[in-house]
């Protein structure tokens, strides 16, 4: 058994879950079923990402303070990962007490270490607000691939980082004015001393190749110190003994550390420094999207080098979330809320969906909903509920829903079984896609082994009638280990689906055919997605 930590990235405070969140979430907990169905221990963990400049702005405009702003989006936040059972062990917040205590504590042990240092520096300030701008309130043209409407640090469109003396026509945000720059005396944390580390580390296998790649262009560019202070006003936590406050991508990636702290003192029973030494065996796996890889694969890792913590095993990078290829931003407002989402369509179709388009690969997802209709009209609903409902009413009808002693075909169960385990491997790099297609490779042939023995048609001979029910019985067990497969990715079906069949889906009995087994009548297990509820969607 394993000892695991899991993290996504943590959701900012200032708005809304989207889908982009949810793809994230979906991933993430998709893999921690999984890893606690072959009986791992497992935390998941995550938190609001709950101070910057955004959120201050955000609180004043709707005329509120920081605080109310941010628990009021705590609530909703946590409301709706718990709709689409993405079920975290805790789920916290960077704005407490853990993460003010911690992030001060690795800052001194930082600062003793001489791997931090003050220096005066030119920063975006607007002089209509009077105040200075952090890098996501400036947009401007890329210098490298030259799009416009870029943050002054990085481009979503080509994924490049850059400083604020390259950004091309800069603009202020809150005032729509030209920026200028200024002097200010910043911290910054010294990066460059860990270049031969992290070239060792991401060498190590712990990324995937081509993000791997992606990192060694940066070095070649050269790595740079990094400024981890900001000038007020600012919400968030004061650096001590100085006027700056502590910026915020610093206390978002310790919120890892935090919120599991947190997690700790409400279950004694957790060994916080078991899981976050140097030396320790447990593992830590991060769940993030593409366009964070610098922080996570880079900052993270040497500030967890600097004050000799524990680093990741691995990092999961998926690609963007686009919706008819267009990509979702919050700012752009080319987005769908996730609580809009649940008006329209079940939790379970959207894992599904987004299921079948992750992979291992670092690959942009994109939700065309013609294309989400047609394939949850047509595996779940068509072929895999189908599979059930042709079984189940001989079942209800002629056996008082109780199953055969015995298999009509103990070869084919045992085929099932053998390719399950097989698909199962799967799961470990999150190749999530390769799941659901050979999931439903096994499905089309036990509708093929249905439709060969064609229980309606023997029906009509009373003389089989112990044939169909042992037909019947065969399909339902097929039924149950592609449903057992399918538990971490459907697991609203799943519980509807252990009910109705009175058994647990656990993996260890994979291998055990249902038989002379009391089962429950029969339900509406799953509904089909129709145009309106698309047209809908689109309409709100």
């Amino acid at each position: 058994m394993e000892k695991i930590i899991v993290t996504c990235a943590l959701p900012y405070a200032n708005g809304s879950l989207h889908l982009g969140h949810i793809l994230e979430h979906i991933q993430a907990d998709i893999w921690v079923r999984y890893q606690r169905m072959i009986n791992n221990e497992v935390w998941f963990i995550c938190a609001d990402d709950a101070h910057g400049t955004p959120i201050m702005l955000k609180a004043k405009k709707i005329k509120s303070t920081p605080e109310q702003l941010i628990k009021k989006i705590y609530k909703e936040h946590k409301t709706d990962f718990k709709n689409f059972n993405i079920i975290h062990d805790n789920y916290h917040s960077t704005h407490s007490s853990e993460n003010k205590k911690i992030l001060v504590k690795i800052y001194n042990i930082l600062k003793k270490r001489k791997l931090i240092k003050k220096k005066k520096t030119l920063q975006f300030y607007d002089i209509k607000e009077k105040m200075f701008l952090p890098d996501r309130l400036v947009i401007g043209t890329c210098p490298k691939c030259k799009t416009k409407n870029q943050y002054s640090d990085n481009c979503e469109i080509c994924g490049s980082t850059y400083s604020y003396k390259e950004i091309i026509n800069p603009k202020s945000t809150i005032s729509n004015s030209i920026p200028i720059l200024k002097n200010s005396i910043h911290y910054f944390f010294n990066l460059p001393k860990f270049t031969k580390m992290l070239k060792n580390w991401i060498a190590s296998g712990t990324l995937n190749k081509n993000v791997s790649n992606k990192i060694i262009e940066w070095f070649k560019i050269g790595l740079k110190k990094w400024n981890i202070s900001r000038d007020a006003p600012y919400f968030g936590f004061k650096i001590p003994k100085t006027n700056k406050y502590f910026y915020v991508w610093l206390d978002a990636t310790i919120g890892y550390i935090s919120t599991f702290k947190n997690l700790c003192n409400k279950k004694k029973k957790i060994n916080f420094n078991e899981f976050w030494n140097k030396n320790t065996k447990t593992k830590l796996y991060h769940f993030i999207g593409k366009d964070i890889i610098y922080f996570h694969s880079l900052f993270w890792i040497a500030i967890l080098e600097g004050c000799k913590l524990r680093k990741p095993n691995k990092i999961f990078i998926h690609g963007h979330l686009t919706i008819n290829k267009i990509k979702m931003s919050k700012s752009k407002k080319t987005y769908i809320k996730a609580k809009t989402w649940l008006k329209y369509f079940n939790s379970d179709s959207l894992r599904y969906y987004f299921a079948s388009k992750l992979s291992h690969k670092l690959e942009d997802i994109d939700l065309n909903l013609i294309d989400f209709k047609k394939k949850i009209n047509n595996d779940i609903v068509n072929k895999l509920v189908n599979l059930a409902y042709r079984n189940l009413s001989f079942i209800n009808k002629l056996y008082n829903n109780k199953l055969s002693k015995k298999l009509d075909n103990y070869d084919l169960y045992k085929t099932f079984v053998k390719k399950s385990k097989n698909i199962l491997k799967y799961f470990n790099n999150c190749n999530f896609s390769q799941i659901i297609k050979k999931i439903m490779e096994l499905t089309k042939n036990a509708n093929y082994y249905i439709d060969q023995k064609s229980p309606w048609k023997l029906i009509k001979i009373s003389k089989n009638k112990n044939k169909i029910h042992e037909i019947c019985t065969t399909g339902i067990n097929l039924f149950k280990i592609l449903m057992t497969l399918l538990k971490p990715i459907l697991p609203k079906l799943s519980n509807k689906i252990e009910k109705l069949l009175n058994t647990n889906l656990i993996l260890k009995n994979i291998d055990k055919p249902l038989l002379n087994h009391k089962i429950k009548k029969p339900k509406k297990l799953f509904n089909r997605i129709k145009k309106p509820q698309i047209k809908n969607l689109l309409k709100k």
